[in-house]
């Protein structure tokens, strides 16, 4: 079965072109360097790691500069505010 039979639109770029997937690459990259150290014990415990690492502190606290060293929260409470 392709994507569209599951109601989803596939993004590539031209051949060669990487930066459709850097934002999900690099997340990742920060996330396996800074949470994920060992083999987790079972599925839950992996998912409340992740999401205790991901609601915890990235989101509300870890500063990114292509936010303007805001971070996540920070910056969409910021886009949220009138001009």
């Amino acid at each position: 079965m392709t994507l569209a039979a599951y109601g989803f639109v596939p993004s590539m770029s031209r051949k060669g072109n990487c930066w459709d997937n850097a934002v999900a690459k690099s997340f990742f990259a920060t996330l396996k360097n800074e949470e994920v150290s060992s083999v987790y014990k079972t599925k839950a415990a992996a998912h409340a790691a992740l999401a205790s690492y991901i609601h915890g502190f990235y989101n509300p606290t870890r500063l990114h500069s292509a936010l303007g060293y805001l971070s996540p929260n920070h910056y969409a409470k910021k886009l949220k505010q009138p001009a």
